[in-house]
């Protein structure tokens, strides 16, 4: 199925079917373990709030921003993540910021938040651009030639993570990290159906291989950490997260992170921070193929812009189209495509009265698309996010969350996307080798079901 983009020619916009008619539970569940971007109808695109049953719960899709706003702002202490989502996602994150709950999520966001401030954006736009830099002589030598992008970009993010984070190259991790998540995703990111059916203190069969690979992600990163611990340091001043999160406290009780800690907040900060870059910048890229005439605008914009290592994050105020792309990008393609709760007392949202256990969602993918919140929602336009433009309400776009758990590290991300972006289509003129043709998967982030070849070519 595709939709049609905004421009002077007639191009396909691709994602996957919506179903015409009301699923089984069988086969609900069957099509959350193979795609769950499948799992919405034409009601789910109109409907303000949906309910539903899926294996005995009471469900709730939400698509009215004042609904969410009472459950991600208002009353989001009454609701916590939902049993599935904790399988699926404690072996990587641990009790890292993401999966944190009550004082510990606080002391957390406390102590974490002064590490992602704006002030320090220029000291990681300089890690961004070094890195970038490097990227783009690599793909100078390919120019012509068939190249993967994605895997391109998620070699990209992760060098961009580890240098601003740990000031390391990658090089020596890189391969080993990427395998690692690849074999978590293809092996136990989707829950099983016992994942979903038992209670958290009992442990589903899927749960004995996430324990056997928690041990050896913990001991990769440790391997990080020792291998960061050993630099020698030049200066007194914070080089890199690590140091900022290192002689973090929180401003309240003076407490800092002990070696469990900071291993669960760098795991998180892996994973959250290149892996949902890098498939911005793939769809960005996917895109800008399909629609040269707004690459050649970002082309003609990045060209006047100074995206030198000590002037990147200034830039972003030069490059307004370069960043609405990416905001559109963000609105059709968001990285992460559900955000699923569970009321742990009663509430009521609107006219809907909310038992204890109800599981209450919301799909930045459906949200972004629906009917009643957007103009034209299957149209891609950027004009929509360009300076003078009505913005969305704040709970009709969120592709970092919302509230008091929104993304720490959102400013951080869009910064990355843009000036790599901008620079990559600067220097070249993409283009698909063969089909360009994908159907977007629900995998950990949204994903293309398949790996997309491009030639670059350069301007």
């Amino acid at each position: 199925m595709a939709e049609l983009l905004s421009s002077s020619r007639t191009v396909a916009l691709p994602r996957p079917p919506v179903p015409t008619r009301l699923r089984t539970q069988l086969e609900a569940f069957l099509v959350l373990r193979r795609n769950p971007l499948e799992l919405w109808g034409e009601a789910a695109y109109e409907e303000a709030i949906l309910p539903g049953r899926f294996l005995g719960r009471e469900q709730l899709l939400l698509n009215d921003p004042e609904a969410i706003r009472h459950v991600l702002v208002d009353n989001h202490e009454n609701y916590g993540r939902n049993v599935g989502a904790r399988r699926v996602l404690q072996p990587v994150l641990g009790s890292g910021l993401f999966l944190a709950e009550g004082k510990a999520w606080k002391h957390q966001r406390r102590t974490i938040a002064p590490s992602m401030a704006p002030r320090v954006m220029p000291v990681l736009a300089r890690h961004i651009v070094d890195a970038s830099e490097t990227a783009e002589l690599a793909l100078d030598r390919r120019a012509g030639l068939p190249v993967e992008l994605l895997r391109n970009l998620q070699h990209l993010a992760l060098t961009i993570a580890g240098q601003s984070m740990f000031s390391l190259e990658m090089s020596s991790f890189g391969d080993e990290l990427r395998a690692m998540l690849v074999r978590y995703a293809t092996r136990f990111a989707q829950p099983g159906f016992l994942d979903l059916l038992l209670p958290g203190t009992i442990s589903s069969p899927m749960d004995l291989g996430r324990a056997g690979f928690r041990k050896d992600w913990l001991r990769l990163i440790d391997r990080i950490i020792d291998a960061r611990e050993a630099q020698p340091r030049r200066r007194d001043e914070p080089r890199d997260l690590f140091d900022l999160l290192a002689s973090a406290r929180d401003p309240e009780t003076g407490e800092g992170f002990d070696r469990g800690q900071l291993r669960d907040e760098i795991a998180t900060m892996i994973l959250a921070g290149h892996e949902t870059t890098a498939v911005t910048l793939f769809w960005a890229c996917y895109l800008a193929a399909l629609l040269p005439e707004h690459a050649d605008r970002i082309a003609a914009e990045a060209a006047e812009a100074d995206l030198s290592p000590d002037k990147a994050a200034a830039s972003m105020r030069a490059l307004p189209f370069t960043r609405a792309f990416v905001d559109e990008t963000l609105r059709l393609y968001p990285p992460a495509f559900l955000l699923v709760r569970e009321a742990r007392g009663p509430d009521r949202i609107g006219d809907h009265a909310v038992a204890a256990g109800t599981v209450v969602s919301v799909s930045p993918w459906v949200l972004h698309r629906h009917r009643k919140l957007w103009d034209r929602p299957g149209v891609f336009d950027p004009g929509r996010f360009l300076p003078g433009a009505t913005p969305p309400h704040r709970h009709a776009y969120m592709p970092f969350g919302a509230g008091p758990r929104i993304c720490v590290g959102a400013q951080f991300a869009l910064t990355e996307a843009v000036v790599v972006l901008a620079r990559l289509l600067r220097r070249f003129r993409l283009e698909f080798f063969g089909s360009g043709t994908v159907v977007p998967r629900g995998l950990v982030t949204t994903q293309p079901d398949r790996p997309v070849r491009f030639i670059l070519t350069p301007r």
